[in-house]
């Protein structure tokens, strides 16, 4: 495949038309601006909003005990039918900050809103970068003044890159299919093991969504819940979807899918130090628990992922992993006809590895990277 849909694993519906990522879904505007946080003056604070009055909205965020300011802001302030906007910055998670790291997130919100001329309650804050590190919410603040000035409805490009961290390259489209627009950004690239990387995305569109919770769910559970980079959970995972429904006509059937998918695995393609994208898929568990619980070991492997990085067919470490995971239960010898390894050793940018149990008729998959050098120097010398 070309252009938005490369991966093999993606099957978006038919007759979708991919249009400059610049151009928003009608209705929604994006501006950008340089705040400091971000070294080499590159824009670092994003602003995103609907100006349609009426819009519906589903917001999922990170599930990890110790989430950053901005997503206790968004559960405790938001109201997740109704947002219609976000504010962003890139460089500084807000994470781990305390009771002024809460504040900086809530002035961010209350500022973004008054630039909008909307309710704090229909803004969300979303925040990405180093941990631990009291924001400069004094030139955060100002940023996003800036950014205000510079809201256009061809601004998807420059809000992609303004919300990147160790990203490699944006995560983007603006695709058109049904009589509806659709436009996405993600970032991620380390810190990736969602439970709904660290992992940001935004999605816009002119459709009527009846249930957005439930189309975001569906499509979230299909995606983003199915890849991992290094097994770590952010928290910071924010993923955010806005419908104004002024198209008249519904999404296509599979296209919020295919998007959220394309997107996770870029996420993944993009993981710190990656050159490879892995697929484990189980077969024949005992339970949809045991699918899930053994793809994920071996997905998550140093092991297995160093294989996958340096194209070593080495079918004994996914055994190990399996059996790992099954640590204590009654299970046959896993053996070389069990496993299908012969893309991990082939000089291919996405690579399939199966694995059959032969306990039951459950299954489960999961998206991985591989492990080489880079990830090592880029998280060794994250914050030196």
């Amino acid at each position: 495949m070309s252009g938005f849909f490369r991966s093999r694993w993606v099957a978006p519906p038919a007759g979708v038309e991919e249009i400059d990522p610049s151009a928003l879904a009608p209705g929604f505007r994006a501006g950008t601006a340089h705040c400091g946080l971000k070294g080499g003056g590159k824009t670092d604070v994003g602003l995103l909003v609907c100006d349609a009055p009426q819009v519906s909205s589903s917001i999922l965020l990170t599930r990890n005990a110790s989430s950053a300011a901005p997503v206790r802001v968004c559960r405790e302030r938001c109201e997740g039918g109704t947002i219609r906007a976000a504010v962003v910055n890139a460089g500084n998670a807000n994470a781990e900050t305390g009771e002024q790291g809460y504040a900086d997130a809530v002035a961010m919100c209350d500022e973004a809103a008054a630039r909008l001329g909307l309710r704090p309650e229909q803004v969300a804050v979303a925040e990405t970068g180093v941990i631990g590190v009291p924001l400069p919410i004094e030139a955060v603040l100002g940023g996003i003044g800036d950014a205000a000035k510079t809201l256009a409805a061809d601004g998807g490009v420059a809000f992609s890159d303004a919300i990147l961290t160790t990203d490699r390259w944006p995560k983007r489209c603006t695709l058109r299919a049904g009589g509806v627009t659709i436009s996405a950004q993600a970032k991620g690239g380390g810190m990736i093991q969602p439970n709904m990387a660290t992992m940001l995305c935004f999605v816009q569109t002119d459709a009527a969504v009846e249930d957005p919770d439930a189309a975001l769910r569906a499509a979230c559970d299909a995606s983003f819940e199915r890849i991992t980079v290094d097994g770590q959970m952010s928290t910071n995972d924010t993923l955010l979807l806005q419908a104004t429904g002024a198209a008249g006509a519904p999404l296509p059937e599979g296209l919020l899918e295919a998007v959220l998918l394309q997107l996770a695995i870029e996420v993944v393609a993009d993981g710190e130090g990656s050159t490879r994208v892995g697929r484990v898929q189980v077969d024949g568990a005992a339970s949809q628990a045991e699918a899930e619980r053994v793809a994920r070991a071996i997905a998550n492997s140093p092991l297995v992922k160093t294989a996958l990085f340096g194209r070593d067919r080495n079918w004994g470490r996914i055994a190990q992993a399996a059996g790992q995971a099954l640590a204590g239960e009654d299970l046959h010898e896993i053996g070389a006809d069990s496993i299908d390894n012969a893309e991990l050793g082939e000089d291919l940018p996405e690579a399939e590895i199966g694995l059959r149990l032969d306990r039951g008729e459950h299954s489960a998959h999961v998206w991985f990277s591989d492990l080489g050098y880079e990830y090592v120097r880029i998280n060794a010398e994250y914050t030196t």
